[in-house]
């Protein structure tokens, strides 16, 4: 089974507010050149968006590993759990 047929076992209840931030935009525009939220989270929600110059945060897709809060090496995004009954929902346990 690859990752994108284990992450379709996963369901969430996405809040209407989201509970990851980019702290400072400039930041991941002028020094972060590698953008390796892009790349070191397992479902995808950071994504360099080329035409707003702008990390896009899809956090509706969030496992909630907390990667994210150890991988930025600028410590450019404020990451904390969803509101209670909010998030990840694991289909199997």
């Amino acid at each position: 089974m690859n990752l994108n047929d284990k992450l379709y076992l996963v369901r969430f209840n996405t809040d209407q507010s989201s509970h990851i931030h980019i702290i400072d935009g400039k930041v991941c525009l002028e020094q972060c050149i590698d953008k390796p939220c892009t790349r070191f989270c397992p479902s995808h929600v950071y994504q360099w968006d080329e035409e707003e110059k702008r990390i896009a945060v899809g956090y509706e897709g969030c496992l909630e590993c907390g990667t994210c809060r150890i991988g930025c090496p600028y410590g450019n995004i404020d990451w904390h759990y969803p509101r209670g009954g909010f998030g990840v929902s694991w289909k199997n346990g």
